[in-house]
């Protein structure tokens, strides 16, 4: 892998990582493109990238969401079990994120070598859940914006959303386009369906970070630039996207990301089948 073709790879991967259109997916479709392969290690690179992204996007609320949930921590430790839970919206949202995030992490635990195998196999897998993907797209800019927030938010439609991203594990259905549908469809406004999306994405991201770090350091040979200017690139694409998305889902429609899933999706499959890739 040279250094152009690092720089690419770290960009779709901070770009599809947040747009709806499925990064798993995307990765398998550039690298087959590029006649590369990904090693664990620039996986591993790619991961913290979209990590740093995020956080960084986010940095206010992950930093009041920390203050709230140790806080609360803190009355649960000396008995006060609800203290203060229904009036800081920030100490449920914690709260709700970790149990949102259960449910991937069952998926992951009980069904990894079935997954890997998905990951490994025909392009057509990938392809099919991308038409997936941008069905369920279009079929979530038809229903009307709840109005369920930061404030309203309670448990069942935390879990709803988490039970979206453990079924985006799939190669090809997407993550943060799963979940943002699963929101919109339980009443969750545009604008909070896509940040709780994005924030339920931090610790998702960062379990696959600790799962790969025992891999980093075979990246620290003579691929070490390629892979370092693909992490740089996938900080600054995924921190843009992020931006992107949030102005497009409160002011536009995500049909233009359905109608990519669509396409792309059928490119793939009849690529797979006339054995393109």
């Amino acid at each position: 892998m040279d250094i152009i073709q690092g720089i690419i790879i770290g960009i779709v991967q901070g770009l599809t990582e947040f747009l709806p259109v499925s990064s798993s997916a995307h990765l398998v479709f550039i690298q087959k493109i590029l006649g590369v392969q990904s090693s664990l290690a620039f996986d591993t690179f790619l991961h913290l990238g979209t990590l740093i992204a995020v956080m960084w996007f986010f940095r206010y609320d992950i930093y009041k969401m920390l203050l709230s949930w140790v806080s609360n921590l803190q009355d649960i430790l000396q008995g006060r079990f609800r203290e203060g839970f229904y009036e800081d919206p920030y100490k449920r949202l914690a709260w709700y994120v970790i149990l949102a995030t259960i449910p991937v992490a069952m998926v992951r635990v009980l069904f990894e070598d079935s997954v890997d195998a998905l990951f490994s196999g025909a392009l057509y897998v990938p392809a099919f859940f991308l038409f997936v993907t941008g069905t369920i797209l279009y079929l979530s800019q038809r229903m009307t914006s709840g109005e369920i927030n930061y404030n309203t938010i309670t448990k069942k439609e935390a879990l709803f959303m988490g039970l979206g991203q453990a079924c985006a594990i799939l190669p090809g259905l997407s993550r943060s386009g799963t979940t943002i549908a699963a929101g919109l469809t339980i009443g969750l406004n545009k604008e909070f369906a896509a940040k709780f999306s994005f924030i339920l994405s931090i610790p998702a991201i960062l379990g696959a970070f600790v799962l790969q770090l025992k891999d980093i350091g075979s990246a620290m040979d003579a691929n070490f630039l390629p892979v370092f200017l693909g992490f740089i690139a996938s900080i600054i694409a995924g921190y843009m996207a992020i931006k992107w998305m949030l102005d497009l889902i409160q002011n536009k429609s995500l049909d233009i990301f359905a109608y990519y899933c669509w396409l792309m999706g059928l490119l793939v499959f009849m690529g797979s089948i006339a054995h393109i890739f």
